[in-house]
């Protein structure tokens, strides 16, 4: 009865606007001091949860991000994919689709990838002639390869809560962020084979060596970070240090980041930061009354009461995690429901690695949905158009995206042959 309380208490919080933080951490309290709990254990329990050190990559990975944006490391990547795809049949589309797979090896946001790209590549595509909502709902939709492709925030965050390796979730996200990547392209190419309208200018090699040469040094980080990983020379930590210290020095080399803009990047970070670690403190008291009331037992049970199908679990998991990101904001969902499901999915014989792939997919999808949906928020803002406009366009694009759920979902062996090949 005191846990069903506190769970309709964090609803009505939720319902009411309250950050997701203090929506938890309210009723959780008064669970502590009805329960006659020291009121002391919440602070400790909340410092427990982030005093780690993969979280320490949050952070760094966040100040990648944002002195990437600062930088003008998109429009580099523009140029580049528009001198590659220039004279193919709807080709912004793609170039769309090929600066956010470059941008999303750096920013590991989904958010972060519509606040830098969204304002510069929707005007372009509208100026060439296509479609205001094609070009809303592909910006939107591409936005998901960020936090699927390492370094992915929401990858780091999982891999803290349940404890996996943070280099082998890395490994095990490149191909289904590819394969997000193909079906999004192919979606395009459907789209656009009739519309011999929808080119650029002429392939030029001079402009192409022009664009390849700006964009070389941007296209190194992922290499310095990803491949400094993967091949043992970096901690994940160790490797976002790296990478923000090479992205400082490339703004400052461009001139596009100057030492008196260092504080304002460094606020920005904090604040994002900050944002994500009273969440993860928050759900970290939530996950120990979760526990102590035996919740993922009882879950467990529950589930194996309806099924013994692993199938079936996987499509129930699937409907759950997407109605969440629907409402949550993602960190929140996936700090909230990884404790209690995934002990279930272990028992159902599905490998945490995979586990949190699907987590991830699931919860980013999420942010192109309402209610909450923070991708259509941020579009909006940068672009000026209307969150139903917004929404409106990303519709079409929730085919492919929930295509490749289900492919993430029920082809385990995809997501799992490259950590394994690499021995992580």
């Amino acid at each position: 009865m005191t846990l069903t309380i506190m769970a309709i208490a964090i609803g009505i919080l939720l319902l009411l606007r309250v950050p997701i933080a203090f929506a938890i951490l309210g009723p959780c309290i008064g669970y502590l001091w009805y329960t006659g709990q020291s009121l002391g254990l919440s602070l400790r329990l909340a410092a427990q949860g982030v005093n780690s050190w993969p979280l320490l990559a949050v952070p760094l990975f966040i100040l990648v991000g944002v002195i990437a944006n600062r930088a003008g490391i998109a429009d580099r990547l523009f140029n580049c994919a528009l001198s590659i795809f220039g004279r193919v049949k709807g080709s912004l589309g793609y170039v769309n689709i090929g600066v956010s797979f470059g941008f999303a090896w750096m920013s590991g946001s989904a958010l972060a990838d519509a606040a830098a790209l969204g304002s510069v590549q929707v005007p372009a595509m509208q100026k060439q002639g296509y479609p205001t909502r094609f070009s809303l709902g592909l910006t939107a939709a591409s936005t998901l390869i960020s936090p699927i492709m390492p370094p992915s925030i929401p990858a780091i965050v999982y891999a803290a809560v349940a404890l996996v390796s943070i280099g082998a979730l890395f490994a095990a996200a490149v191909i289904p962020a590819i394969i997000l990547t193909l079906s999004l392209a192919i979606y395009v190419f459907i789209w656009a084979r009739k519309r011999d309208e929808l080119r650029t200018a002429r392939f030029s090699l001079a402009d192409l060596g022009r664009a390849l040469v700006g964009a070389a040094a941007p296209l190194l980080t992922p290499v310095i970070i990803v491949g400094g990983i993967l091949g043992g020379f970096f901690t994940p930590t160790e490797a976002a240090a790296v990478g923000a210290c090479y992205m400082l020095v490339l703004g400052l080399y461009y001139r596009t980041v100057r030492l008196r803009d260092v504080p304002g990047i460094l606020r920005d970070t904090a604040v994002t930061t900050a944002s994500i670690m009273i969440i993860l403190g928050a759900s970290a008291l939530l996950g120990w009354i979760l526990a102590r009331e035996r919740v993922p037992q009882m879950v467990a049970e529950a589930i194996f009461g309806l099924t013994d199908n692993r199938v079936v679990f996987l499509l129930l998991v699937n409907l759950i995690l997407l109605l969440l990101g629907a409402i949550i904001e993602p960190t929140s969902a996936l700090v909230i429901t990884v404790p209690i499901l995934l002990p279930v999915a272990v028992q159902f014989g599905i490998d945490p690695l995979h586990f949190g792939i699907i987590v991830v997919l699931n919860l980013m999808i999420g942010l192109l949905t309402p209610p909450v949906g923070g991708v259509l928020f941020v579009l909006s803002s940068v672009t000026g158009h209307s969150i139903s406009n917004v929404f409106r366009g990303v519709a079409p694009f929730l085919i492919p995206l929930l295509s490749v759920l289900m492919i993430v979902t029920f082809a385990p062996d995809l997501v799992l042959w490259l950590p394994n090949a690499l021995g992580l």
